[in-house]
């Protein structure tokens, strides 16, 4: 992973609502001085559509300007708080970071707040004859003013279709959905049937008194463990000449005091070291995508419980996102897994960490699901369905037993709690469609 801090940095200036807006606003700024000065110099052009009234009709419809950007900003701050919390009770409160990492928001935002500080700028430089000032009306400056307000009116419009288009379920589902997508791209580069560079792991290379002799490093922080800086581990590792295996992977929690990593030799543990180790853990307050797969998997898991739960009672939420957790799942099947066993230049194995599993995210994508939706004909028969799909794109018999597990707790749970005979029916049916194509090869 290339720049994992800096990777991290953007994403946390991309999830907060003063970031782009602070940049619009500063842009703002330089453009209202770029075009003063153009008008101090004399480089108006002499366009018909260009302002040509004097100081009143100037501070008039730049103090209107300014105004109405204001009332706009606090409608717009209104709709937002609202959109989040529909958000946060109708697909849970994790998804309010895929909310606050909306562009499209924080760009009408900037806009409106961007126009007002252009206009204030401007409507000070304005003096009329007997302000005791020379007489000076920035014509350009309130022209590019008045097309400020004509684009804001614009955004206004775009902002309620946007407004309106976010809190929907599909558009929710969808975007959870391309977050897992760009997740597996990340972690799981390479295709089955690729030529891997990765040296294979010898069971020989791993020290047999390495549980003995290891020393852990405690971590120093509390919170959930967000990424792993695997060069700059890896750096230390060969400076201080260590073999440190990781105990923890991102999306885990981590408690202060708990073991981070175990160190070999455990002798060279010190505060040094351990604050140095402890530099290569980006910890944070909630879970993110950027190394976690799981994560994604949740969050569509979490819309579907709440679906289906006797409060919502919508079977067609849970089916939507059953039906992308069996995409995604498809794709993750036609990866390569990274090995654990890392390397450095000289083939020293250095660095050891817990990796993910098909079996693990299969686990977490269809567990609570069938725990929570057994009594659910519709999706129940759904996820039988989506094995079923799942198993063309699988390429070891492991990965289709793990499949086939599924399948069997499924029918299982179903058929224990549905009495009507047709319904078991299609549960039956779909059950053997699913271990048909599962067979072993």
């Amino acid at each position: 992973m290339k720049n994992v801090k800096l990777s991290k940095l953007w994403d946390s200036l991309h999830s907060s609502y003063w970031f782009i807006p602070t940049l619009m606003a500063a842009s703002s700024i330089i453009l209202a001085f770029a075009i003063l000065t153009s008008d101090r110099t004399g480089g108006t052009p002499n366009w018909w559509w260009i302002y040509t009234g004097g100081t009143d009709g100037a501070r008039s419809l730049l103090s209107s300007v300014a105004g109405s950007m204001v009332s706009v900003v606090a409608t717009a701050f209104s709709i937002t708080i609202v959109a989040l919390q529909l958000a946060s009770s109708n697909f849970g409160p994790r998804l309010l970071r895929n909310f606050m990492q909306d562009t499209g928001n924080q760009i009408v935002l900037g806009t409106f707040i961007a126009t007002f500080i252009y206009c204030l700028l401007v409507l000070r430089t304005i003096h009329g004859e007997g302000d005791g000032y020379s007489f000076f009306v920035p014509q350009l400056s309130v022209t590019v003013a008045t097309v400020l307000a004509i684009a804001s009116i614009g955004v206004l419009i775009y902002f309620i279709h946007h407004a309106s288009t976010i809190i929907q379920a599909a558009h929710v589902i969808t975007q959870v959905s391309g977050d897992l997508d760009k997740t597996i791209d990340r972690l799981f580069p390479e295709q089955i049937g690729q030529n891997s560079a990765k040296k294979p792991w010898q069971v020989g290379e791993i020290p047999a008194n390495f549980e003995e002799e290891a020393s852990p490093v405690k971590a120093t922080a509390d919170g959930y463990l967000q990424a792993i800086d695997d060069d700059e581990l890896m750096k230390i590792t060969r400076k201080y000449n260590l073999l440190v295996r990781v105990t923890n992977r991102p999306g885990k929690f981590i408690i202060k005091g708990s073991d981070l990593a175990l160190v070999l030799p455990g002798k060279r543990v010190d505060r040094e070291l351990t604050k140095l180790i402890n530099d290569a853990f980006i910890v944070g307050k909630e879970r993110t995508e950027y190394q976690d797969a799981e994560f994604p998997i949740n969050q569509l898991v979490e819309i579907a419980l709440r679906a289906i739960s006797p409060a919502v009672n919508d079977p067609f939420t849970a089916i939507r996102c059953i039906d992308r957790l069996s995409a995604g799942l498809s794709r993750i099947a036609q990866r390569d897994f990274p090995s654990p066993y890392r390397y450095d230049g000289e083939h020293n194995l250095r660095v050891i960490v817990e990796v993910a599993t098909f079996e693990g995210l299969v686990n977490s994508a269809f567990n609570q699901i069938r725990q929570y939706g057994y009594t659910d004909v519709a999706v129940t028969i759904r996820l039988l369905e989506a094995i079923a799909r799942i198993a063309p794109y699988t390429r070891y018999n492991k990965d289709r037993a793990v499949l086939l597990r599924h399948a069997a707790m499924i029918e299982r749970g179903s058929l224990e709690k549905i009495t009507e005979e047709c319904d078991r029916a299609s549960i039956i049916q779909r059950y053997e469609a699913a271990a048909k194509v599962l067979k072993p090869e």
